[in-house]
């Protein structure tokens, strides 16, 4: 898990991750056009640190390499961090809604 925190800390990499959500199965040069400025090296660095941290997975389609977004390891932090703390609010307004609706009968 420590390797996707690591991989999220990076704006650049967040940035790659939207672009694989709205258009999954992308190639490193589908990925390059969309960041100008950004040399093909430095994009290729930031995929190869998202693959390590299993946040995209890789598929070879002849001569190119085709990017797929992994959002199983976003999913785990959500249920691990964020999900915990989510139960808790909406319990909480599951309770108040029932005692809302046996007060108005």
């Amino acid at each position: 898990m420590d390797l996707v925190f690591k991989a999220l800390a990076d704006a650049s990499r967040r940035d790659l991750l939207d672009r694989l959500r709205a258009d999954n199965g992308q190639t490193l040069n589908q990925l390059c056009a969309g960041v100008p400025g950004m040399t093909r090296q430095a994009v290729s660095k930031h995929l190869a640190l998202l693959e390590e941290a299993n946040l995209i997975a890789t598929v070879k389609r002849g001569r190119e390499k085709l990017h797929y977004l992994n959002p199983v390891p976003i999913h785990e932090i959500a249920e691990r961090w964020i999900g915990k703390f989510e139960r808790s609010r909406l319990d909480a307004l599951s309770e108040l809604k029932k005692a809302l609706e046996s007060g108005d009968e």
